[in-house]
């Protein structure tokens, strides 16, 4: 078939005799035949004047260096019978499957080609118009169910025997720093190893793309691992030898912890939550199909995670290791916590094929099984709260790693907002307010967008910079006329610079026009009223809609809340909140306002129960802290209460000021 196809003398001969002189080893001479055909010959399909069938010679498809399937294949035979390596053209079919061997026998059955070689005992499956394969790769199984090999003899369709490939397709390792705190942003770094075609088509990309574009491919890579996530630095490794793209990435990302039952957890499962078995056998008609999985392949994930206080209580939960198969995949997982730091590795080891009809069922409660107990990481249940963690970590410089990130972000791209809003929104969650203001500056000088008017317009107001406060409100207004945010923020100032007429008229207007927001907007009326010294009438606006809802939860509480802070019918107050704390979901609210109740009442103890429940449910709520704080100096416990106020402080600047509106005072 090939003799005499490859001229003694000539250029494909020097070629071959490069091969022959690098290695003896026929499996590494078979190896290197096929990257030069996969790598210096494009892939162009000729099918007129008989080229449907009939393949250029070797000779010409080197002289041309394209060639399609036929063509291809052919120059790799003829190079490996010239190093007298075993091998053979198979026909395949890319579309029919196991159709193939159940139809009549037609040449239109099959419309691709690749060789079949034997070295070793080994099948090597060698297909010239694949990218990126190497040595290790030569007995991977392509997904093509049967082929036909072609003999001069003839031969029956052969079976293609399945399994997984020697080497991932994806190998990824994301590392976290989460030493900060869990309620804080993590520095990640990510290494995505990539091979095969996909790594050469990111090659490719890569080498052709300008820097804005590859940052754009680069991001969308890493996302499927670290979501949405601010990259600080990027870049592109291709090894050619090994045929594998590795794209690097670091940054910050929003903390992967997640609070759930009152404890902070990670879910540090790729394997299973990311495989889906979603087929749909309700009609009889589809009841007797297998359900096909596609081509074999393989994933390995690698998790660490940097954790806070040297790793101390931090746990597994779920299932630490994976049932062996499921749907024709291997699971394997190692976990472990050591020296501060948790990590978790994952394979899975896909050899494709299909689920016979009488395994579905199985394969579907295997999964939901294995779904149903996803790994995670949790936190001890005494995780300090995040205003501890931020107070230490401004003592001790854990915040330094996360600055220099955020700092680098800024230094990328200077003149976007995006870097300035990402930096604003951690200052604020540190309570650095100048800071964060400084940067919405910087923010709306370069995106003047009503929303992030009003979140400066918020900053100025925890600051108490009232004028500023309005000017930055009005500019949102003009932006986005008739926003409900906007009415009551402003109608929040108007009331901190004591012109409650105009707030209340403000907040009126918006009531009458209806809306969802009318609960809301009448419970800031209340408040208002309340604040202006006016307690009779903040408890008729609040009376009024009562009655229309009077389950409401949120407006009994606000009813509870301006009576109890303006000590107005104390007894009907504690009636109010109580029914609102039974009816709530969550009632940090609701008890803090029957612990201001209670204290108007002089009973301490009760308000100080309460006051620890609210903050068992929400751990960095200030006014509970204040409140806490005052009543445990009241009891003599100073240093107790002077570390709770302190607390209250550093979340709400301007609470002594608010509280002392109250009549509360330390």
């Amino acid at each position: 078939m090939t003799d005499g196809t490859i001229a003694d003398g000539g250029d494909l001969a020097g070629e071959v005799a490069k091969i022959e002189k690098a290695s003896s080893d026929p499996k590494v001479r078979a190896a290197a035949a096929l990257r030069l055909v996969q790598d210096k010959v494009r892939y162009l399909f000729k099918g007129m004047d008989g080229g449907n069938y009939t393949p250029q010679s070797p000779a010409k498809t080197w002289q041309l260096r394209y060639g399609d399937c036929k063509a291809k294949s052919l120059l790799l035979l003829a190079m490996l019978h010239k190093m007298g390596i075993e091998a053979e053209p198979v026909l395949a079919s890319s579309k029919l499957g196991d159709l193939v061997s159940r139809r009549l026998p037609s040449a239109a059955a099959f419309d691709h080609v690749l060789v079949r070689a034997q070295v070793g005992g080994e099948t090597l499956w060698l297909d010239g118009t694949r990218t990126g394969d190497r040595i290790a790769d030569l007995t991977d199984t392509p997904d093509f169910d049967h082929v036909l090999p072609l003999r001069t003899e003839g031969s029956g369709l052969l079976a293609i025997e399945l399994h997984p490939d020697a080497r991932p397709a994806v190998e990824a390792a994301i590392d976290y720093d989460q030493s900060a705190g869990l309620g804080l942003p993590a520095v990640y770094a990510i290494a995505v190893k990539l091979r095969g075609p996909i790594a050469d088509m990111v090659h490719a990309a890569e080498t052709q793309n300008d820097d804005d574009k590859n940052e754009q491919m680069v991001q969308s890579i890493i996302s499927d691992y670290v979501g949405d996530a601010v990259m600080t630095d990027h870049s592109i490794d291709y090894d050619a030898d090994a045929a594998i793209a590795t794209v690097h990435a670091a940054g910050i990302v929003g903390s992967p912890w997640d609070k759930k039952d009152n404890r902070y957890q990670m879910d540090l499962d790729h394997a299973v939550s990311g495989f889906s078995f979603d087929v749909d056998r309700a009609r009889q008609d589809w009841r007797d199909l297998p359900v096909n999985l596609g081509s074999p392949a393989s994933m390995v994930v690698r998790t660490t995670v940097k954790l806070p206080d040297k790793g101390k209580g931090f746990a597994f939960e779920g299932d630490r290791t994976l049932p062996e198969h499921i749907a024709n995949t291997q699971f394997l997982r190692t976990t472990s916590i050591e020296n501060g730091v948790m990590t978790v590795e994952e394979k899975s080891l896909s050899s494709g094929g299909e689920i016979a009809p009488a395994d579905i069922a199985s394969v579907r409660a295997a999964f939901a099984k294995a779904k149903a107990n996803l790994l995670r990481g949790t936190a001890p249940a005494d995780y300090p709260a995040h205003w501890q963690v931020v107070e230490k970590d401004r003592a001790d410089g854990g915040l330094d790693a996360l600055k220099a990130a955020y700092a680098k972000a800024i230094a990328n791209d200077p003149d976007e907002a995006p870097p300035y809003l990402n930096r604003a929104r951690f200052r604020w969650g540190i309570y650095d307010w100048k800071g964060a203001l400084a940067d919405y500056d910087a923010v709306i000088e370069r995106n003047a967008t009503a929303d992030n008017y009003l979140a400066r317009a918020g900053l100025h107001s925890i600051l108490g910079e009232h004028e500023a406060a309005l000017k930055d409100i009005e500019a949102a207004q003009a932006l986005k006329p008739g926003d409900a945010n906007a009415a009551m923020q402003l109608a929040s100032v108007y009331s901190e610079m004591g012109e409650t007429d105009k707030a209340v008229a403000l907040l009126d207007e918006r009531i009458a026009s209806g809306g969802d927001d009318k609960d809301n907007l009448v419970t800031q009326k209340a408040d208002i009223l309340a604040t202006a010294g006016r307690p009779e009438d903040a408890i008729a606006a609040i009376d009024e809609r009562i009655a229309r809802k009077p389950g409401n939860t949120q407006l009994l509480n606000e009813r509870c809340w301006v009576k109890g802070r303006t000590s107005t019918d104390l007894p009907s107050a504690l009636k109010d909140c109580t029914k609102s704390i039974e009816l709530a979901e969550s009632p940090a609210g609701q008890l803090d306002s029957r612990a201001m109740v209670y204290f108007k009442m002089n009973r301490y103890d009760d308000a100080l129960a309460d006051l620890n429940a609210a903050l068992d449910l929400v751990p960095d709520f200030p006014a509970s802290m204040y409140m806490r704080g005052i009543i445990k100096l009241r009891q003599g416990d100073r240093k107790a209460g002077e570390a709770d106020l302190a607390a209250a402080r550093l979340m709400s600047p301007r609470i002594d000021e608010r509280y002392a509106k109250y009549g509360v005072k330390p």
